[in-house]
């Protein structure tokens, strides 16, 4: 029986990548209207190499971008990007639709827990900007653990700070590397959420493909799922 359910954030509970393209357009404008010579295109594409190269919660990637776009780090024209982008990102994160009646709805028959790679104030950061981190009875960030998803300890410490087995918890994330199979070699039960698993060159694999336990393409599918 089902106990509790294990949720990635980024792309799962939030649409971080739009959030996340949408920020970068907003900074690379603002650079550009201060004085950056470059066309938006081509700057869009750097700065998106370089956060597949530095990771995409890299704190200095626009000090970084404009060394490799201009040969030097203008810090007038970073700082217009990073106003730019932190003042996109406040108006702009919010939950996913149906995010939070599927939470008040599976609050009331299961624990709940996020499990992130996101840095730990990020991660926080984001569920009180959502206005829900109370829903959450435990949140595992990487640097708790000091590992990624790609590992088991993360897993692990959720379901020990849960009190729970492996096969009474759910997982349910977009990345099927990260979430589905390394919570299934635990013994989670696992969902796919196809949804999220859309951004950039990212698809969905093709349904019945992912090796989860479930798939479902709307966050308000879980409530009805047989768990």
């Amino acid at each position: 029986m089902i106990k509790a359910i294990l949720f990635d954030l980024d792309n799962t509970l939030i649409d971080f990548m739009s959030m996340k393209n949408h920020c970068c357009k907003a900074a690379i404008d603002a650079m550009i209207g201060a004085g950056l010579k470059m066309k938006k295109k081509k700057a869009l594409k750097i700065l998106h190499d370089l956060y597949d190269i530095y990771g995409i919660e890299h704190k200095h990637i626009f000090q970084k971008f404009l060394k490799k776009a201009t040969g030097k780090i203008d810090y007038k024209l970073a700082a217009h990007g990073i106003v730019a982008y932190r003042n996109l990102k406040e108006s702009y994160l919010s939950p996913y639709p149906h995010v939070i009646p599927t939470l008040i709805k599976l609050s009331k028959r299961y624990k709940l827990a996020i499990i992130s790679d996101a840095p730990r104030i990020r991660a926080w950061l984001r569920l009180v900007a959502m206005n829900i981190d109370a829903f959450f009875d435990v949140v595992i960030t990487s640097a708790d653990v000091r590992r990624k998803k790609t590992y088991k300890a993360p897993f692990r410490a959720a379901l020990r700070q849960l009190k729970i087995k492996p096969e009474e918890a759910l997982m349910v994330g977009d990345r099927i590397e990260r979430d589905i199979k390394s919570a299934k070699s635990l013994g989670i039960r696992t969902c796919y959420a196809r949804y999220g698993a859309k951004y950039g060159k990212m698809k969905p694999v093709r349904r019945g493909k992912s090796g989860a336990d479930f798939e479902i393409d709307d966050i308000n599918e879980l409530a009805g799922l047989k768990i």
